[in-house]
């Protein structure tokens, strides 16, 4: 029965199939049609270029695994260091509000004693009037200035209030600033330890692996890197086990298995796209 629908992982599987079996030389025409080993490509050449590629794939297993000692650390670490930056601005706002609500306090403060100063010359004046209409306009004004004393005590209230408060955040962000310090602090030594347990072996590593990338030819290399890319282990090269997929433990057929086995063509998984090899091959590099 023909499948309706097109299998993703298969089209993957294909497209890489492809590439890594595309001959090294000479045009392609515009039709699509399955990928042929060259002729010339003898069973220990393609032996070799399955070799580099497994040997490849162990090595940067190893630099995968070291990143994975150092887990959330590098994550963690920036994710405190963020933590603490808004800590200290958060701080620095509160100081900045802080510094205007005391001089707006002060603003109040005086702006009551102008008040006062005020009433008492509007009293004075008041002894002094000449009729009725200038005593009540010096009224008026008394009772303005009390009304604006009264205004600026109730703002100084608030002012106070919102001080009181402002200083109590400050307070606890200080005290979580400290632990998040701690934290920070403690969480880079742990870095810093397994960077230098691991620096000196992840470099090694990496310099072997750019080495043994030069090696291997670029279109093998290109597939290599974009399954490598796709796959959530970082496994582009993977071994048949127990009649399986080494990378998604997809079944593969029997016939199949003998094909990867014959080493006349490289193979890959038709489910996950990585490149098989057999069992012994792998044993035998391990």
């Amino acid at each position: 029965m023909a499948k309706s629908l097109a299998n993703p992982a298969e089209s993957i599987g294909d497209e890489i199939n492809k590439v890594v079996n595309a001959p090294e030389s000479g045009e392609t025409t515009g039709t699509q049609v399955p990928a042929e080993p060259l002729k010339e490509e003898t069973e220990s050449s393609i032996e070799k270029k399955l070799i580099a590629l497994y040997t490849l794939q162990q090595n940067d297993s190893k630099i995968d695994r070291i990143k994975i000692v150092r887990g959330e650390l590098p994550l963690e670490v920036e994710d405190l260091e963020d933590e603490v930056a808004g800590l200290e601005t958060r701080i620095d706002n509160y100081i900045q509000e802080i510094e205007l609500l005391d001089k707006q306090i002060a603003d109040k403060q005086l702006a009551i004693k102008e008040s006062h100063a005020l009433i008492k010359r509007y009293e004075e004046q008041q002894n002094n009037v000449r009729n009725n209409r200038e005593y009540d306009a010096l009224t008026k004004e008394i009772e303005f200035q009390n009304l604006e004393i009264q205004l600026a005590e109730k703002r100084i209230r608030e002012f106070t209030a919102q001080l009181t408060m402002s200083k109590e955040e400050i307070e606890n962000a200080q005290h979580e600033l400290s632990d998040r310090r701690n934290d920070l602090e403690a969480k880079r030594g742990e870095l810093t330890d397994i960077v230098a347990e691991t620096e000196l072996e992840e470099k090694e590593l990496i310099h072997k692996s750019e080495l043994q990338q030069r090696s291997i030819e670029e279109r093998l290399l290109i597939a290599y890197k974009r399954i490598r890319k796709n796959a959530r282990n970082g496994l582009a090269v993977v071994p048949v086990e127990r009649d399986a997929c080494g990378g998604c433990f997809s079944y593969i057929p029997p016939q199949r298995q003998l094909d990867i086995k014959l080493h006349k063509k490289i193979i890959v998984c038709e489910f996950c796209g990585r490149i098989l090899v057999d069992k012994e091959l792998a044993d035998s590099l391990s």
